[in-house]
């Protein structure tokens, strides 16, 4: 039961600063909506401060819940690694949405507390896909190591890319190609292998080291 209220505060807020914004929510909105008395809400949170931290916590909890789903699943290392990419992307779009997304931009220190939630957590999950995916002859294990640190600072860039942008078709076309870059060169070496009984006669960069090679020139 104590649970149950608690969650239901949480989402009534969730719902409440989406739509009208933190600095517009009382606390007494968010207990007329709950159908809950203010000090039914006091006895879980002491201010605004807290459940609207709550609400972040909650977020940042479920998107790690979807993410460690599809890292469990029997889907093919290639295949689950840009379903997972593409999955964390598109909780960006989530979270900076409505009204949320103007609070956010306006607040940096908000944006990289949620990162320091999940980024752990994400750390743990990519590793054991990319682990997996070397295992199962996917993946090179050195373009592995490298693109493990790409990935995530790729990713904190497109976060705030998501979070502050106004074009969000411009947006989408860079989440897209960045995974579509990431995978094509993990998968490299694994499918010239495939295609050659000799790697060493194949004579041809991947894409990330055509990349690095041109930021260095």
């Amino acid at each position: 039961m104590v649970y149950k209220t608690r969650e239901r505060l949480i989402e009534v807020a969730r719902q409440l600063f989406v739509h009208k914004g933190l600095e517009n929510t009382t606390m007494n909105d968010i207990a007329n909506a709950s159908e809950k008395g203010r000090r039914t809400i006091y006895t879980y949170f002491k201010n605004k401060k807290e459940i609207y931290n709550a609400v972040l916590e909650h977020e940042s909890d479920s998107m790690v819940a979807a993410l460690k789903k599809i890292a469990e699943s029997d889907l093919p290392p290639d295949v689950k690694l840009t379903r997972f990419l593409m999955l964390r992307l598109e909780q960006s779009s989530s979270m900076s949405s409505s009204n949320l997304k103007s609070l956010f931009k306006f607040d940096l220190r908000r944006i990289e507390r949620i990162r320091r939630m999940v980024l752990d957590k994400e750390i743990d999950l990519l590793k054991s896909i990319l682990n997996e995916g070397i295992s199962a002859g996917y993946f090179d294990p050195e373009r592995s190591a490298l693109a493990s640190r790409f990935l995530l600072r790729g990713i904190s860039g497109l976060d705030l890319a998501e979070i502050t942008s106004d074009n969000a078709n411009e947006t989408m076309e860079l989440q897209s190609y960045f995974v579509d870059f990431i995978v094509s060169d993990l998968t490299y070496r694994h499918k010239a292998k495939q295609s050659s009984d000799n790697i060493n006669d194949i004579n041809i960069q991947p894409p990330l080291n055509n990349f690095l090679n041109n930021e260095t020139t």
